[in-house]
C-alpha cells in the first residue's frame, strides 16, 4: 500500500510542469474557497446559536436591535454562501475549459474584423479586457440585485430604484472602461518598450497612476455617482475646523455627499495629498443635518403635501423610522478617529506597504514572465501575451502570497484602528466616540458577538465590545 502511495508521488511529480502548475493553482483556489467556508459556517453558528443579548452588552443593545442585526447577518451570511460556490464553480469552469485562451482567441477575431493582426497585440488586449469585464459585470449582476432589492431592502437600508440601479451599474461600467483601458494599454507599452529594467518603470508608472486616481476622485469620479455639496456654515464645520486646525490638519474644504438615495448606511473619510486636504461626511452620518430630511423626502417622493394630513402622517411615520445618525459631538469624536489616522502616520504607511508590495511583484514578474510553462498551463501553447502574463502571475501564481499579505494588513489595520481610537481619547472624545460607535454599529445592523477565528481572518476593525472596552477604560464623565 505504502508503495502505491509513492508511485502515485512519482507519477504525480513525472506529469508535465504546465499540468502540475495548473493542478496546484485549482487546489490552492479550492483550499481557499474551503478555508473560507469553514470560517463562514463558524461565523454563521455564532448568529443561530445567540439569540439573547449577552450581558455584557445588556447596557448597549437593546433585545430589538440585536435580533434585527442577528437576521440581518444571517441573511447576509447565506447570501455570501451561495454567491461564493457560484464564484469558486464558475472559475473552475473558466480554467477547466478554457475560457481564457478562447477569450483571447475571440478578442483577435474581433480585432481581426477591423484589420488588425496578431502583431496588434496591445488592442487585442484591450477588446479582452473588455469582453472579460463585461463577462464579469453580466454574470455578477444577478447576485447585485438580489443583494440590494432582496436583502438590503428587506432590511431597511436600500433607497435605490431598479431604474437608478441599472443606470447606476452602466454609469460605473462605463466609468471604468475610461480609466482601465488608456492606464492598462500604456503600462503594457512600458512593458514592452521597457527593456531588462521594465519592472521600475512599470512600478513607477502604476505608483503615479494610484496618486492621481486618489487626488482627482473625491473631486471629479465620485461626483458622477453622488452629489457632493459643501456642509452648511454653522457650529458643526466651526468645530471641525478648531479640531483641525489644533492637530495641524491642512483641511480646505468639508463635504456632505449624498449617500442616502442609496442605502441608509453611514461613513466618513478624507483625502488629498500635501495642503490639501478635504473631509467627506456621509448624510446618514449626521443627526441634524436638515438638509439631508429634506433631500431623502424628495428623493424617495415623500415630500408633504398640503392637500391632505394623511401624506403628513405618512411622512411622520417614515421620519420617526429614520436611522439615527450622530450629534455633532459624536461626528466630532469619528472625526477625530479618522484624522488620528493622518496624524499618526496610518496613511503614509499604507500607501508605502502597498507600493513595496507593487514592486516586489513587478520584479517577480519580471523573473517569472519568461517561463513559457506558465503560459502553457493555461493554454496558450504557441503565445505568450504579456496581458495574459500579468493576469496569470498576479492572480494565480500569486495568490498564496496574496492570502498571507492581505490576513498580514488585517492584523495591522487592527492595530490602526486602536491607535486612531487612542487618539480621539487624547483629543477628548472619548465619551462622545464610544457612544457614536454604539449608534454606527445600531444603525448599521452590526452584530456584536463574533467567533474567534473569523473575526481574526476577516475583521479590518476590532470587535465592538474590544473597542468599548479600550475607550471605558479612559472615558470622560
Amino acid at each position: 500500500m505504502a508503495m502505491g502511495m509513492w508511485a502515485s508521488l512519482d507519477a504525480l511529480w513525472e506529469m508535465p510542469a504546465e499540468k502540475r502548475i495548473f493542478g496546484a493553482v485549482l487546489l490552492f483556489s479550492w483550499t481557499v474557497y474551503l478555508w473560507e467556508t469553514f470560517l463562514a459556517q463558524r461565523q454563521r453558528k455564532i448568529y443561530k446559536t445567540t439569540t439573547h443579548v449577552p450581558p455584557e452588552l445588556g447596557q448597549i443593545m437593546d433585545s430589538e436591535t440585536f435580533e434585527k442585526s442577528r437576521l440581518y447577518q444571517l441573511d447576509k451570511s447565506t447570501f455570501s454562501f451561495w454567491s461564493g460556490l457560484y464564484s469558486e464553480v464558475e472559475g473552475t469552469f473558466i480554467l477547466l475549459f478554457g475560457g481564457i485562451p478562447y477569450l483571447w482567441r475571440l478578442s483577435g477575431r474581433f480585432c481581426g474584423y477591423v484589420g488588425f493582426g496578431p502583431e496588434y497585440e496591445i488592442t487585442q488586449s484591450l477588446v479582452f479586457l473588455l469582453l472579460a469585464t463585461l463577462f464579469s459585470a453580466l454574470t455578477g449582476l444577478p447576485w447585485s440585485l438580489y443583494n440590494t432589492f432582496v436583502i438590503e431592502e428587506k432590511h431597511g437600508f436600500n433607497h435605490q430604484t431598479l431604474e437608478f440601479f441599472m443606470k447606476d451599474a452602466i454609469k460605473k461600467f462605463t466609468v471604468t472602461q475610461c480609466i482601465l483601458l488608456p492606464v492598462s494599454s500604456l503600462l503594457l507599452y512600458i512593458i514592452k518598450i521597457g527593456g531588462d529594467y521594465f519592472f521600475i518603470y512599470a512600478w513607477l508608472f502604476t505608483l503615479v497612476v494610484s496618486l492621481v486616481l486618489v487626488t482627482i476622485y473625491a473631486d471629479y469620479i465620485a461626483p458622477l455617482f453622488d452629489k457632493f455639496t459643501p456642509l452648511p456654515e454653522g457650529k458643526l464645520k466651526q468645530e471641525i475646523e478648531v479640531m483641525a486646525k489644533n492637530i495641524d490638519f491642512p483641511l480646505t474644504k468639508v463635504y456632505v455627499v449624498e449617500g442616502s438615495k442609496r442605502s441608509s448606511h453611514s461613513n466618513a473619510y478624507f483625502y488629498g495629498f500635501f495642503k490639501n486636504k478635504r473631509i467627506v461626511l456621509f448624510d446618514t452620518l449626521l443627526e441634524e443635518y436638515s438638509v439631508l430630511n429634506k433631500d431623502t423626502q424628495q428623493e424617495s417622493g415623500m415630500e408633504p403635501h398640503n392637500d391632505g394630513e394623511g401624506d403628513s402622517e405618512e411622512v411622520k411615520a417614515k421620519t420617526k423610522n429614520k436611522k439615527q445618525g450622530c450629534k455633532n459631538e459624536e461626528v466630532l469624536a469619528v472625526l477625530g478617529h479618522e484624522l488620528g489616522h493622518w496624524k499618526l502616520g496610518h496613511t503614509v504607511k499604507n500607501i508605502i506597504i502597498s507600493q513595496m508590495n507593487s514592486f516586489l511583484c513587478f520584479f517577480l514578474f519580471a523573473v517569472l514572465i519568461g517561463r513559457k510553462e506558465l503560459f502553457a498551463a493555461f493554454g496558450f501553447y504557441d503565445s505568450q501575451p504579456t496581458l495574459i502574463g500579468l493576469l496569470i502571475i498576479f492572480q494565480f501564481i500569486f495568490s498564496p502570497y496574496n492570502e498571507v499579505l492581505s490576513f498580514c494588513l488585517t492584523v495591522l489595520s487592527r492595530r490602526f484602528e486602536f491607535q486612531a481610537d487612542a487618539f480621539a481619547k487624547k483629543l477628548g472624545k472619548a465619551k462622545d466616540l464610544y457612544s457614536a460607535l454604539i449608534k454606527l454599529n445600531k444603525d448599521n445592523l452590526g452584530f456584536p458577538v463574533s467567533d474567534w477565528l473569523f473575526s481574526m481572518w476577516h475583521y479590518s476593525h476590532p470587535p465592538l465590545l474590544e473597542r468599548l472596552q479600550a475607550l471605558k477604560n479612559t472615558k470622560q464623565d
